[in-house]
């Protein structure tokens, strides 16, 4: 009886603090579904414009989020060990690490706005357009900091509904402004009636200043949720760095920011070895890469619960709860991404055609897509396996994993099958999937083991 109660106690734990989270990731993919859908209306050029460089934008943000980590570990455990001055004190340095890391990435950015379309080995006809919706995206970069930093810092103590409202208001302000600044004054048939629609007609260029404004819109919504929260309001606190808070804030971020680096990093390098294959083989792969992204969604937003909750246990220093909510985030997780993995692959020409209209670059991105839904569960493991071991500071290990499955098998096999075997999109999109499934097994490994669990090792040195 007790232990149906705790199951259905860790049961109502994940689901309170994952739902918010699950519904935050879909508005935030939404951006760039809302993007590609509203640009790919116009060509396969622009399409190819927009994604020539989205891995260089994952390669930034997943940095960001990288050092947020640290952050969520620490906050976490001070909140699960009810020391929230601590938790406070944390805010405040994340306030340091934004105002820093935002000026840094802000000029890096702009300044190889101009080359980094050429770096990607985008064709001539589209570097252009490329790189100003680059520029243009990355000047609001401070308050994308302030919106990835502060809302992981906000989940961290346990407030994923807030994360959550202001990514509503995110999506908001870009669709509205999408629909002003990529298309041309039009008429509209809407209910019957006709009526006049303005717009700027600025095309990619549009899109990126919709896109701009939303990030400006969510870092501003963030900086506002943390200042006047209970827990963690840094107001009236000190912004120097401080040792005692940043050093163990570090320990955890730079295996993890390491790792993003490296394996987004890889996610350049294959880009730019698919931007070679030509321009079709350039915009199905980058729709498909924006179509997958919803379907990860269950996985990210419990990835996300996963590492609040370990981390609460750790602070807490309950194993036996610790063990309850592993197992369940694991089910759960497996559950969901079946789901999801089933959905791709019966929807998968539909759902390209949500985003352009050229036939033979939906028939291509329906083909790959409907491979990678295969390993949709092993990956969806994976996923909430990092969340787990970050909870507790343990990054260093899916570092290790993820380098070793992103550059000897994706980089290094999509190579040898591209140059030497003269393999296409699909042969690039097989090497993915033999990456993802070597990352879940290593992993799985690990988990089973019991040595990612400080806990554990408290319990053996005590015997």
């Amino acid at each position: 009886m007790q232990d149906a109660f705790s199951r259905r106690a860790a049961l109502k734990t994940i689901v309170l603090l994952a739902w918010p989270t699950v519904l935050e990731q879909v508005l935030m993919t939404a951006v760039n579904y809302v993007d590609s859908a509203m640009v790919g209306r116009i060509s396969a050029h622009a399409t190819a414009a927009i994604g020539a460089t989205s891995t260089v934008n994952w390669l930034i943000g997943s940095s960001l989020s990288a050092l947020s980590i640290g952050f969520l570990a620490y906050i976490s455990r001070e909140i699960g060990a009810e020391r929230p001055e601590n938790a406070r004190r944390a805010a405040a340095q994340a306030t340091l690490v934004t105002l820093v890391v935002g000026a840094a990435f802000t000029v890096l950015t702009l300044s190889l706005s101009g080359a980094i379309p050429r770096w990607m080995r985008a064709g001539e006809d589209i570097r252009e357009d490329a790189s100003r919706y680059f520029f243009i995206i990355y000047t609001p970069m401070l308050f994308r900091a302030a919106s990835i930093i502060y809302g992981t810092c906000l989940r961290a103590a346990g407030d994923t509904r807030t994360p959550l409202r202001v990514n509503i208001l995110v999506n908001a302000v870009n669709i509205v402004f999408n629909y002003l600044l990529i298309y041309p004054t039009r008429r509209l048939n809407l209910l019957g009636a006709s009526l006049m629609m303005p717009g700027a007609g600025l095309g990619v260029t549009g899109a990126a200043i919709a896109t701009a404004l939303s990030f400006a819109v969510g870092g501003l919504g963030m900086t506002a949720a943390v200042m006047r929260h209970r827990l963690l309001s840094p107001r009236g606190l000190s912004i120097r760095p401080n040792g005692e808070i940043l050093r163990p804030c570090l320990r955890v971020a730079l295996p993890c920011a390491l790792q993003r680096f490296g394996t987004s990093f890889g996610y350049v390098a294959f880009a730019s070895m698919i931007n070679g294959l030509g321009t079709v083989a350039t915009a199905a792969h980058s729709i498909a890469n924006t179509a997958e992204s919803a379907f990860y969604i269950p996985g990210f937003g419990m990835q996300t619960a996963a590492a609040t909750l370990s981390g609460n246990c750790y602070g807490a220093r309950d194993r036996g709860r610790m063990r309850r909510l592993t197992r369940m985030l694991i089910a759960l997780e497996v559950a969901l991404m079946l789901l999801s993995g089933a959905a791709l692959m019966l929807g998968a020409e539909r759902l390209m055609g949500v985003f352009t209209r050229d036939a033979e670059v939906i028939a291509l991105g329906a083909r790959v897509l409907r491979m990678v839904a295969v390993s949709e569960p092993v990956y969806g493991v994976a996923i909430i396996l990092e969340g787990i071991f970050q909870g507790v500071g343990d990054t260093k290990s899916a570092f290790f994993f993820n380098i070793l499955g992103m550059w000897g098998v994706r980089i290094l096999g999509t190579w040898v099958a591209l140059n030497r075997f003269g393999g296409g999109l699909t042969a690039a999109w097989g090497c993915m999937i033999a990456h993802n499934a070597l990352l879940g097994a290593l992993l799985t490994a690990r988990y089973l083991r019991g040595r990612w669990n400080p806990l554990n090792r408290e319990a053996s040195n005590a015997l």
